[in-house]
């Protein structure tokens, strides 16, 4: 049966309007017709899903920071659009240092910043409330995603997850401009000056911020008597790490430790080793990097 362009156009847009709710479920089905770079060109999909279904039927405020569609303030969106179907009853924010609001739609708004930017995003928390997911597919810049985590993970409910995308910049060098084609798009437009490293402990990249983060798990486990836990130390009780893809989870990280206790060793292990106190043993505590730090 051949089609007129009317019939054509009909179809398209049932089909534009059905399918989001049939693959409702699916978030892999839902980021390739939508045609978000979470699927096929990242393979994020599968994790979002792991992670995300359990919420999926909640109310939630939900922030994605970067919109996508570069410049063009009428392109982009994709990822926005593709939450509100798979979280049909929650809200969805998207922050990006162009105007996007032309993207706007019935539960999506968009504010235009950067994520580099604390006072804006201070404006947009007090404008939305606390979040319960937050995303980053913003600049992959490694000082801005460290900077969006120091400022919007205070700003993320109990039970809160905090995503981090495209990590992979941690591992690019810095570059002259110069060396670089400027008509290149995505990552590679960005190369000069997402800040990574060749040098895998580089202290100022990404990977190397989260990966210090894991310590905040086990803080209670730290013999350090006198040390004063951070807020990450305080509040985060899980983290997830993916190729180019982390999960970090939001709670309250009250855990007593097995030996210790304030970490210094409890008492009933110091009568244990048969001495009244820590001192007793001897052991010079080397300082610790208090970065990264949240206080």
């Amino acid at each position: 049966m051949n089609l007129n362009s009317n019939q054509e156009n009909f179809f398209k847009k049932l089909q534009r309007q059905v399918l989001p709710f049939v693959y409702r479920n699916d978030l892999i089905k839902l980021a390739t017709f939508y045609g978000t770079d979470k699927w096929n060109s990242h393979w994020y999909a599968q994790h979002y899903a792991r992670h995300f279904a359990p919420l999926r039927l909640k109310k939630l405020k939900i922030l994605e920071i970067g919109v996508g569609g570069y410049d063009d303030p009428k392109s982009g969106g994709e990822s926005l659009r593709m939450w509100k179907s798979y979280f049909p009853n929650s809200m969805i924010y998207g922050i990006d240092v162009v105007d996007k609001t032309f993207l706007e739609e019935h539960r999506i708004k968009i504010f235009q910043g950067s994520q580099n930017d604390e006072d804006f995003l201070n404006k947009v928390v007090a404008e939305t409330g606390e979040f319960d997911i937050i995303i980053d597919d913003g600049s992959h810049v490694n000082e801005h995603v460290i900077k969006s985590f120091n400022v919007l993970f205070t700003a993320l409910k109990d039970g809160g997850i905090y995503a981090v995308e495209d990590t992979l910049t941690s591992y690019l060098p810095n570059l002259d401009e110069k060396r670089l084609n400027t008509g290149s798009r995505g990552v590679l437009e960005n190369w000069p000056r997402v800040g990574g490293s060749l040098e895998l402990n580089a202290p100022k990249t990404t990977m190397n911020f989260f990966k210090k983060l894991v310590d905040c798990l086990n803080y209670q486990e730290v013999l350090r008597p006198g040390y004063s836990p951070s807020y990450f130390d305080r509040h985060i009780v899980a983290m997830h790490f993916y190729h180019n893809l982390i999960f970090i989870y939001k709670g309250n990280n009250n855990e007593d430790g097995y030996y210790l206790q304030n970490n210094t060793i409890k008492p009933y292990f110091l009568n244990y080793l048969n001495i009244e106190s820590v001192e007793e043993l001897g052991i010079e505590f080397p300082i610790l990097d208090k970065s990264p730090q949240r206080t």
